[in-house]
Parts: C-alpha cells; structure tokens; sequence
C-alpha cells in the first residue's frame, strides 16, 4: 500500500506559482498494478517522480513499506563520462552488497543487447540505447514496486517482444505503476487507476472506466 498524504507540488513560473497538486489525498491498495491517466501536463510524471523519491513535494509526504523502484528507463541520472557498465557498477554498488555487483552487471549487459557501446561512454549513447540501459539496471533489482513512465518497452520489435515478457512475469511478483500515452498498455498490464486532472487525482477500480471517463474528458477539453 502507497498512502499519498496532503501532497502539495508546485513550479514557479513568470505568471505566478503553478501548483501541479494540493493537499491531495489518496490510498494505492496493496497488490494491485496502477495505471496514472491524464492529459499532458496534468501532473502523472511529476507524480512518479515523488513517489519514487526523485522529486519531493513542497509539503505532504508519501508513506510506504513497500519497496519502490526509480522511475523505470530513467536516464538522466547516468553520469555521461563513464561508460555504461561503470554506470552501473556504481548504482549497484549503492543497493547490493560487492558481492553482487558482477552478478547485476552481467544481467543489465545480457539483457540490453548494447554489445561494445556498454564499454563507451554514456554521452554517446542515443536515447533508445539510455533507454535500453535505464530499463535493463531497473529490471536487475527486486522492488514491491515498479514505475513505468513511457518506457514499458524500448527499443526494436525484438527487444520490445523480449520486455513485455519480462514485464509479464515481473507482475508475478511485484506491483507497477504506469505511465503511457498507449491506453491498451494501462489496461492490459494494470487493475487499478488513478485519473490526474486540474491538481487532483481520483481514484477508480476499474481500468477501463477510468480509459472511458478520460476520453469523455479529453473529447471535451478540444
């Protein structure tokens, strides 16, 4: 379970202070996969950033005893110098014991098929190829949760084939909360969701009513 507790965000902006939430209050049952469904702009990445810790709220906190991963895919964070297998070598450093660290590096270079370019730098990499590296380190550790923004399968048909697989059987054992502009995605991969709209978030049981309200909203917005 994810409790988000009087959770306030907000950009300065020359036009003022833009607040993306206010004092929003919602509960994430445990077990249960969460699609996040909004239009652009409307707070669904900002809201996986601070519930995976790479963001925070301006007041509010989120409360959990669940593991949670960074934003799956995330890229920003490599160090552009270093090449992709010290990259990883030293994230994993930061949450397996030394004794694991092989063991990581080996999986994250078998699974995001970079071939040589996992000894050169990361800055220059192309965006599919952090994307491939950002998914597969992601994929290396074990987390209650995982969170998925626009990354639920990078790269081609292949790999895309071999990480939906991988996200089948990750649910096995884990939860997601996802991100997409792929309406399909969310309902096939997630049972619950969270429709993001004018600083609030409204929570639905199912998946499919939450697709059909957004839509209606959308549709009038135009």
């Amino acid at each position: 379970m994810i409790k988000l507790e009087n959770l306030t965000k907000s950009y300065a902006t020359k036009k003022g202070r833009h607040f993306v939430f206010r004092n929003l209050n919602i509960t994430l049952p445990g077990g249960k996969s969460v699609a996040l469904i909004g239009k652009n702009g409307a707070g669904k990445s900002t809201l996986l950033r601070i519930i995976g810790g790479i963001d925070h709220a301006d007041s509010g906190q989120v409360v959990s005893n669940a593991s949670i991963s960074w934003p799956v895919g995330l890229a920003g964070g490599f160090q552009g110098s270093l090449t992709g297998r010290q990259n990883v070598r030293f994230v994993s450093r930061l949450f397996v014991p030394e004794s694991k660290v092989d063991d990581i590096v080996r999986y994250v270079e078998d699974f995001a098929e970079l071939g040589k370019y996992f000894d050169m730098p990361i800055k220059i990499y192309s965006s599919g190829m952090r994307s491939r590296l950002g998914f597969g380190l992601s994929m290396a550790f074990d987390f209650d949760y995982y969170l998925l923004d626009e990354v639920g399968a990078p790269g081609d048909a292949q790999f895309k084939a071999k990480s939906k697989v991988l996200l089948d059987n990750l649910k096995k054992n884990s939860n997601i909360i996802m991100v997409s502009h792929n309406l399909n995605d969310l309902t096939e991969h997630c049972d619950v969701a969270l429709f993001v709209k004018e600083g609030n978030a409204y929570y639905f049981d199912s998946v499919e009513e939450a697709v059909e309200v957004y839509k209606e909203y959308a549709l009038a917005q135009k």
